[in-house]
């Protein structure tokens, strides 16, 4: 069985017969592919000295030796799509076009860091008094880690490492133990570009491993992308031990598609958010809201448009959506066509209807009309491929349902009216805002993330806000004064 191990000062390291495993399945057939070492006490404390040990002379590598390492990692990253796109399908599932996109929206933020020392220049005011200057530095925070989800194991890294390394910070990665090896191959890929040993090092694990670098004094600040219970868990704990958090959680992704829309550009535009990466993405839409008397139609057009999307192995260039990523993730997105046929809702489409051969992790596609907040499927955060279709009378019932949601991470509206589509923009409350645009993820020179349960922090993800959490402001005041004119002067300071 294979072992993946964990990448401390540019090797591997761990002994599998020492250590904890998980196992690590290839979801379209079923079958485990390899076993990942989960981290010990002991492993966080070596992987953190690792980290601490390479700082000094990180930190003070100069900006343009730093930009040229992250320009030769782009050009690596560049060179290795299709292994990066090859290692997430086998143990994710999503087809290949799909982790082929992943692997392209990460490059954009490591293109954003080879920009960095534009980034990072300071502010500098001369004569702000009589003989004294002032000028601001943005320096590393220090040893940092990121926590990341299984749903982007190449994108989500990328959002968080390529501005904490151009920063000069050290990074420590947790990946998500159910598909680590696109952790491993960036962590090669790095050493391959010239970035020294122990500034990047991936600690695979558990909640050993989180526990561990939320309370380790070493580490000082940690990026968290995952579920919102663990989000607040990440948060409550890692700030209590006084470090910086950012911490993205889950989400409940609505569309509103208003009475002058292009029904079939919605119908196209729900099926592809919903259902693209079998619903496995922070940015799914998973509620069709229709406005108005619109609904029976566009539920009608979904529907056909399901019947006609093709699941299997995400190998198969005939493939659109793949399989769930474990098999216990997809019995639990099953559950929820139960509860809601339960609650009242109309089930349309029922995906687990759907046979497939072998042993994979595969559900099919399901559709649930009449949804109403306080039913499990609306309330809760499924994600897989359930979409929910909820009925609004008008514009402002659908901005209302949005507003009550405790999550707000992304939203959409479908609309040829763009009076409303720019009411809608400054009336709803939510992060992101997609304008005929389903899933608006924010390109890499923006920066990604929620309201409310979406985000527990202060410094959304990436782009510039990337660059504030990832470096500390100083401000130095500078006087050269004449030694004659020297005075004991007790009083406080004036910009005189």
């Amino acid at each position: 069985m294979n072992v993946l191990k964990h990448y401390i000062n540019g090797e591997y390291v761990g002994d599998a017969a020492a250590s904890r495993t998980s196992p690590v399945f290839n979801p379209a057939t079923g079958e485990q592919a390899s076993q990942v070492l989960l981290a010990s006490e002991q492993d966080v404390d070596t992987a953190v000295a690792a980290a601490q040990a390479a700082l000094p002379a990180w930190r003070n590598t100069s900006l343009t030796k730093r930009t040229q390492i992250m320009f030769r990692f782009r050009a690596l990253l560049d060179a290795n799509r299709d292994r990066l796109a090859a290692a997430v399908t086998s143990e994710h599932g999503k087809v290949l076009s799909d982790a082929a996109g992943e692997v392209s929206r990460g490059l954009e933020n490591v293109e954003f860091a080879c920009g960095l020392p534009v980034h990072l220049k300071g502010g500098h005011s001369l004569q702000a008094s009589t003989g004294v200057d002032v000028h601001e530095l943005r320096q590393a925070v220090g040893v940092v880690a990121g926590i990341t989800p299984f749903n982007f194991p190449v994108m989500v890294p990328l959002w968080m490492l390529s501005n904490a390394i151009a920063c000069g910070n050290t990074f420590i990665l947790k990946p998500s133990e159910k598909d680590p090896s696109a952790a491993l191959i960036i962590a090669e890929l790095l050493t391959e570009a010239g970035l020294p040993d122990g500034v990047f090092t991936v600690l695979h694990g558990d909640k050993v491993a989180v526990d561990g670098l939320l309370n380790h004094d070493d580490v000082k600040a940690v990026s968290f992308v995952g579920s919102t219970p663990i989000a607040q868990y990440v948060y409550s704990n890692g700030t209590a031990q006084g470090k910086r958090i950012q911490a993205l959680g889950g989400a409940k992704n609505h569309m509103v598609v208003l009475p002058d829309a292009d029904l079939n550009a919605a119908a196209d535009a729900a099926i592809s958010a919903a259902y693209g990466s079998a619903g496995e993405r922070c940015m799914a839409v998973s509620v069709l809201v229709a406005v108005g008397d619109v609904a029976d139609e566009l539920v009608g057009k979904v529907q056909e448009r399901i019947a006609k999307l093709s699941i299997g192995d995400g190998t198969d260039p005939a493939s659109e959506m793949g399989p769930l990523v474990t098999a216990q993730h997809r019995d639990k997105v099953a559950s929820y066509i139960d509860k809601g046929a339960a609650e009242g809702a109309t089930v349309v489409v029922d995906g687990r209807e759907q046979k497939f051969d072998g042993d994979g992790f595969f559900i099919g596609v399901s559709l649930l009309d009449n949804v109403k907040p306080g039913m499990a499927v609306y309330d809760e955060e499924i994600f897989g491929p359930v979409l929910a279709v909820v009925r609004a009378e008008n514009y402002t019932d659908a901005v209302e349902l949005i507003n009550n949601n405790e999550f707000g991470n992304g939203v959409a509206i479908f609309t040829r009216d763009g009076g409303a589509a720019r009411s809608f923009e400054a009336d709803v409350e939510v992060g992101m805002v997609g304008v005929n645009v389903p899933i608006p993820v924010p390109v890499g020179w923006f920066s990604f993330g929620g309201w409310k349960k979406s985000l527990f922090g202060d410094s959304h993800m990436y782009g510039p806000e990337g660059v504030h959490f990832f470096t500390r402001t100083k401000v130095v005041t500078t006087r050269w004064p004449d030694p004659s004119t020297s005075v004991v002067d007790l009083g406080f300071p004036s910009n005189d």
